[in-house]
């Protein structure tokens, strides 16, 4: 299964309370900070939530031919 690479690029400053929840819950509380997800839905709903905050790179794993 692909993952995601998620990094946080922008402060979520006077941004609406519910975007930076979304930051937390994917866990990113500082800018630069990056976390490996699952490619699953309830992730990329979260990820198109934030889309302008954060960068996303797909990764795949080492084991798939």
């Amino acid at each position: 299964m692909a993952k995601l690479r998620v990094t946080r690029i922008h402060s979520p400053i006077g941004r609406k309370k519910d975007q930076l929840a979304t930051l937390i819950t994917l866990g990113l509380r500082r800018n630069h900070q990056s976390r490996v997800v699952p490619d699953t839905p309830e992730f990329r709903g979260r990820i198109e939530k934030v889309k302008h905050l954060v960068r996303v790179e797909r990764i795949e794993d080492e084991g798939e031919a």
